[in-house]
């Protein structure tokens, strides 16, 4: 059997050709009323929609810092921006 390529895209990294549609990508989305930094942040707080953790995650300066507090549940104030950014 001959195998053909796929239109496949990856978004893997924000470093690929199509590293703007990437979790990572920093592109602010506006959902449920709110400001998210990174659809990363958006999909990690959602794990804890409706609890305080949700709102610190959201606030995370970056994307890898979200995950971080979604395994760890604290960073302390370092890791925590602006709610506005």
């Amino acid at each position: 059997m001959r195998r053909t390529r796929t239109n496949t895209i990856y978004f893997c990294s924000v470093k690929d050709d199509s590293g703007c549609f990437a979790n990572f990508a920093a592109y602010p989305i506006r959902l449920k009323g709110r400001d998210w930094p990174t659809i990363e942040h958006y999909y990690q707080a959602q794990k804890f929609a409706g609890t305080a953790r949700e709102e610190l995650i959201r606030r995370a300066r970056t994307p890898t810092l979200a995950v971080q507090l979604d395994i760890n549940g604290e960073l302390g104030s370092a890791g925590i921006g602006s709610a506005s950014r």
